[in-house]
């Protein structure tokens, strides 16, 4: 009994390689079936790890959040802002903000730029008025209310004449553009009411110059 045990042992023993053979065969056919293809250089490798390259930041708040997530120095912060800042000054297309892109609206920065405007005064009539109501003499408040309110008045007029006539030659320049009245009117007085030494992107006209 233990040598017929024995050899029962010894034959399912023998009889093993033999299974595993017989799944190692297909297991070793499925690996070899996977390859096929070349195998993938490192930079490709690293661009799949990486994923697609995100697109430019559309505003400066954008730009600033996408920076600190880099992890970059104060000083190549500080440089990279000075360098938007100037290529904004300069109206470059690219770096402005959304609502002065285009060459419509650099056509109408040229237009408001190219006026002496009352409106320019907006800023410099808002700081007399502070002043004058911290006097303590009545006269001086009355005097400056009424004058104050004459020159929004004035504003204002020249505001919606400003916005006819810069509509009516933006939309000759531009016919096949979709002009809307209001939307021109508004940035137009907006440009003109601000200094012209504070005024993003900065004029590249001078006062007076024919704008065609």
């Amino acid at each position: 009994m233990r040598f017929l045990r024995r050899n029962a042992d010894d034959t399912a023993i023998a009889e093993t390689p033999e299974s595993g053979d017989g799944l190692a065969e297909p297991l070793d056919r499925a690996r070899t079936a996977a390859k096929g293809k070349a195998t993938p250089k490192r930079r490709e490798a690293q661009a799949r790890r990486s994923g697609p390259v995100p697109p430019p930041p559309r505003t400066q708040r954008e730009a600033f959040k996408r920076m600190r997530g880099n992890k970059v120095s104060k000083e190549e912060r500080r440089a990279a802002a000075t360098e938007r800042r100037q290529r904004m000054m300069a109206g470059e297309d690219k770096y402005l903000l959304p609502r002065d892109r285009g060459p419509v609206k650099a056509y109408i920065r040229d237009l408001v730029d190219s006026r002496r405007n009352l409106m320019g005064l907006f800023m410099p009539l808002a700081i007399l008025v502070f002043v004058a109501l911290l006097t303590p003499s009545l006269a001086v408040q009355r005097y400056a209310t009424l004058a104050t309110t004459f020159m929004l008045i004035a504003m204002v007029i020249e505001g919606l004449v400003l916005g006819r006539i810069v509509t009516r030659k933006v939309r000759a320049k531009f016919p096949t553009e979709p002009i809307k009245g209001l939307s021109i009117g508004w940035y137009s007085f907006i440009r003109a009411s601000q200094l012209r030494r504070l005024r993003v992107p900065k004029p590249r006209v001078k006062p007076g110059e024919a704008i065609k």
